[in-house]
């Protein structure tokens, strides 16, 4: 009984591990945490290695919001790919949290990092949709004026593309 019960487990989660990238983005995930390394990079044991910052950048002048610009100028090759995003949307467990208003994302490895739904800054300089929106930046542009970066709510994680002057959150990678 023992050996068949064990037998069971170890299929079960080589199946786990085997489609986590084929899972769609709304899946829930395990209670995996920690495995902040030194430098605050938490590794999710995604395919490619990347590992994601456990906290979002602060930008004290302006709600924590950077326009692409400003992202990719100060964050360069440490900023996010689009690829990156959509690596950490298919192969991690995402679970929307109503009381702390933001996604918690597993990865393959059961550890996990936090992003909130930090809102967004208009073109013009309007804030809105704190707490019930996330927006982040990429690295990668998207013709003249736009740039991808991800984009949840408490329905939805995706990959878009949206105008530069946009103030969205950073999320940084450590390759």
């Amino acid at each position: 009984m023992k050996k068949v019960l064990f037998f069971s487990m170890m299929c079960l989660m080589a199946a786990v591990t085997i489609t986590s990238c084929d899972k769609d983005s709304t899946g829930t995930g395990t209670n995996g945490g920690g495995g902040i390394t030194p430098a605050g990079y938490v590794d999710l044991e995604l395919p490619s290695g990347t590992k994601w910052k456990a906290a979002n950048e602060t930008n004290p002048n302006d709600n924590d919001f950077y326009s692409c610009d400003e992202a990719v100028e100060k964050f360069g090759s440490s900023l996010p790919t689009k690829e990156q995003f959509d690596e950490l949307r298919t192969c991690c467990f995402w679970t929307w949290d109503e009381a702390k208003k933001g996604y918690k994302v597993v990865g393959p490895n059961g550890k996990s990092i936090f992003l909130p739904a930090a809102g967004y800054r208009n073109c013009n300089g309007y804030v809105g949709s704190v707490g019930s929106h996330g927006v982040y930046w990429s690295s990668t542009p998207d013709g003249s004026g736009y740039a991808w970066g991800l984009y949840f709510n408490s329905g939805v994680v995706s990959v878009n593309n949206s105008d530069r002057c946009l103030g969205r959150s950073v999320r940084l990678v450590q390759d």
